[in-house]
Order: structure tokens, then sequence, then C-alpha cells
């Protein structure tokens, strides 16, 4: 079985020999975290696919577990294609205002009447978390880009359902050139596209950070932005029952063996996958009277920095705890506010005795 000096070396998953002591955030580990290099669609995209693989994921945590506690080491994607010069752009169905420029789009309230309407009803298992922001959400757990016809919160709405893991989606205006910007084009006319981001965690407006961007001397803007987060608990887990909902994160007076954090997308599988490997490199390095920390439960929750969403987190123990035990909401790091939520519990059935 690992020692105690072993496993503190490690930069991945930390151990922690069973005992009372709190389970504080393991800031070396989150801010050592291999952050997601894609946090939003590209600026020229008016589609991208959904490739978020749960399955992958899933066995991906595993096996960077078991690196991790085997080894004191740890562990981009691909550059995408750009539009040829001056080519013409796609879709363009939403409307515009009559002046084409950044300031008249900001401006032109039908789209902040549109915005505002739909954040009053949103769709049902969702609630409206920002509405009418001039920004759109720019963060960690991306998942996919589709342009609509029409400003339709339901169509957004059921491509979230239609994603494994979405738990929230944005839409909003955007002002695009009409042609790729080019030195034979620097700022083409502008037209509106209208576009839905799905994202694998909390869509908050704190997260609302990208106000536009410049493409040679074009000026692309957004308005009429609105968020939406899903109500539904995270999916059920083979072997596990639950999940359970807690108000924070578990913060138990003992049996605790372990966290492990994941950047990106919110998903309960990865905390399975890191709670299976701890429990069979235990049970294949046992102590000398053949016992082991056998992983028995574990508490998933989205972690928030200032209320951005920045990854899923997973604390692991050798026995379930009740929803009473659940009292870390957050804790400080400086100025900033590390918090939890969309906390869960899911312990395993059958429970493993840890010992040969």
């Amino acid at each position: 079985m690992r020692s105690a000096c072993l496993v503190a070396a490690l930069a991945g998953f930390v151990y922690a020999a069973p005992s009372p002591a709190p389970q504080f955030l393991n800031f070396d580990e989150i801010e050592g975290a291999d952050v997601p290099t894609v946090t939003g669609p590209p600026v020229d995209a008016v589609s991208e696919p959904i490739t978020y693989d749960e399955a992958a994921a899933k066995a991906s945590a595993a096996a960077e577990v078991t690196d991790d506690l085997s080894s004191p080491q740890k562990r981009d994607l691909a550059p995408r294609g750009v539009n040829e010069p001056c080519s013409p752009q796609p879709d363009g169905y939403g409307p515009k205002p009559t002046t084409d420029s950044p300031a008249a789009f900001l401006a032109y309230q039908p789209f902040a009447d549109t915005a505002n309407a739909a954040g009053a009803n949103p769709p049902q298992g969702y609630q409206t978390s920002f509405q009418n922001l001039q920004a759109s959400v720019n963060a960690n757990s991306y998942m996919g880009l589709t342009t609509l016809k029409t400003y339709d919160t339901i169509k957004c709405q059921q491509l979230c359902d239609a994603a494994n893991l979405c738990t929230g989606f944005n839409i909003y205006f955007e002002r695009d050139p009409t042609l790729a910007p080019a030195e034979g084009c620097p700022n083409p006319a502008g037209f509106t596209n209208i576009k839905c981001t799905l994202w694998g965690s909390g869509v908050t407006k704190e997260a609302a950070k990208n106000k536009g961007q410049y493409r040679r001397d074009f000026q692309v803007v957004i308005a009429g932005s609105n968020g939406y987060t899903k109500n539904n608990p995270p999916d059920a887990q083979p072997g596990f029952t639950g999940p359970t909902e807690f108000g924070g994160a578990i913060n138990a007076p003992g049996n605790y063996i372990g966290q492990k954090y994941f950047p990106g997308v919110y998903d309960a599988g990865k905390c399975a996958g890191a709670c299976q490997a701890n429990t069979a490199y235990d049970k294949r390095h046992p102590n000398s009277d053949g016992t082991y920390d056998a992983c028995n439960f574990f508490n998933v929750y989205m972690l928030s920095k200032n209320n951005v969403p920045q990854g899923t987190y997973c604390s692991l123990y050798t026995k379930p705890w009740e929803k009473k035990y659940s009292t870390n909401y957050g804790q400080y790091r400086g100025n900033d506010y590390y918090s939890v939520s969309s906390s869960y519990g899911y312990t395993l059935n059958p429970q493993d005795p840890g010992h040969i």
C-alpha cells in the first residue's frame, strides 16, 4: 500500500490517510491543473459539433488517478482552420439595425426586448441565470455551438438536453462580418448571427466575459445574451447508488482518503472512475495484514472561482456520509472565493470490505 510520504509528493490525486481532518480544498492541485484550452467557440465559427465522450472521459480520469498514484509526475487542441480571405460567411439570419456599426448593434432595442421576454419565460427544467447582457459565456466547460435561424430558447434547450452532461446554455445575438476579414476587405459589412452555445457547468453572469473582439478592422460585438441553467441532478453511475443531493461539500469526521480535481465539464463519471481506480490501486498494494482503503463513497461537486465554474471536484471516502455533513460551502484563497455547487453523493453498491 502506498506510504503517506510517497503520496504527499504526488501532484495529481491527493491521498489522505483516513482521519478526522477537515476536507479543505487542495489549491495546489486546482491551480496546477491543465486548464482546457478552448473556453468558447472560435470567433469565425457558426457551428461546432459536440465531441465530449463521457465514457472516454471516465476512462481517462481513472487512468490519470492510477498514473498519479504510481508516479510523482503529472502528465491542446489541434489548431483550427481559418476562412479563405474575403470569402462569404454563412448564416446571418438575425435582424439587424439600419445603421451598420457596433454602437448601433449594441443599442438596437429589439435585441433587448427579445432577450428580456425570453428571460422571463425560461424553458421547462431550466432557470434563467442572466439576461440581456452584452457579453457571452467564456469558461472551461465549452461543449459546442449551433447558429439558429431565430432566437429560439426551446431549440437551444433541446440541443442541451440531447447532449450528455450539458448543464446549461447561452443564446445571444452577435454582429459578424459578411466576408472573412482580410487585407482586401479589412472591414466588411456586418450581419447578425443568433448563436446557441452549450456548457458542461453552470452558466453564470460572472462567466459572461466575452464582449467580442476584432477581426482585422471589423468589430464583433454581442447583444441580448441570455444564460440558462438546467435544474436536473447528474446522471446515475454504474455500480453506485445515487446521486444524493447535498447542501455543500462533505466535511466528514473521518474515513476521508483523498481527492481529485478535473478542470472543465462537470462530470460525475470522472469521480466514479477516480474512486474505482483508487480502490483498484490500493487492492494491488495492500497493507501487510491484507487490508486496503476501498473507496466506498464519493462526493462530486462543481467548483467555481468568484462564481465562474472551473471544474469537477471529487472527494473520496471509505464509508458513506449523510447530508448533515455537507457543511463546506467554499473557501477564500486571498481575495478569490472558491464556492461549491451541484454537490452530490454516490455510494458503492455493494460495499467493498477493504481486505483481501
